[in-house]
């Protein structure tokens, strides 16, 4: 697969989850030929049995637990019905495993949050720490400049 079709997530990977992911999705795009975003989802529900996401890149699933991370990931079929934690694995960690985690990176309001919850606010919190700095000039700068 050529590196600019592969996530960047997972370029940050270890070699088995890229590796993983790929062969997957050789495998879906041939079964559902045409259907490129079934294929991807296909690939990220194998990706996200072993592996779990941690901050920018995938990391190998602890304790040799595999298996589905969420609700969503527990579905099968074209139309999975359930709700995601974003690449989070909610089903294999306790919930205070995740309040630790959301702890760690300041998450507010976490004491009321269910697991499902807490592993979308992480996945949330990580992928917005994890994007790179923007350019010193902003949109909202350029706005104040041009109104000026």
């Amino acid at each position: 697969m050529p590196a600019s079709r592969r996530p960047r997530t997972l370029e940050r990977s270890p070699k088995g989850a890229q590796e993983t992911f790929e062969k997957t999705l050789e495998s879906a795009e041939d079964t559902y030929k045409g259907d490129e975003v079934r294929a991807h989802r296909v690939a990220y529900a194998a990706l996200k049995h072993s592996y779990e996401k941690e901050g920018d890149h995938w990391g190998r699933k602890g304790g040799g637990r595999r298996g589905p991370s969420d609700e969503r990931a527990k579905r099968v079929g074209p139309n999975p019905r359930g709700r995601s934690a974003g690449g989070v694995d909610v089903e294999g960690h306790t919930r205070a495993e995740l309040m630790e985690c959301a702890k760690r990176l300041d998450i507010t309001g976490r004491s009321r949050m269910s697991k499902i919850e807490l592993g979308r606010a992480i996945a949330t919190r990580e992928r917005s720490r994890s994007r790179p700095a923007s350019s010193s000039g902003s949109r909202s700068a350029s706005r104040t400049r041009k109104r000026a």
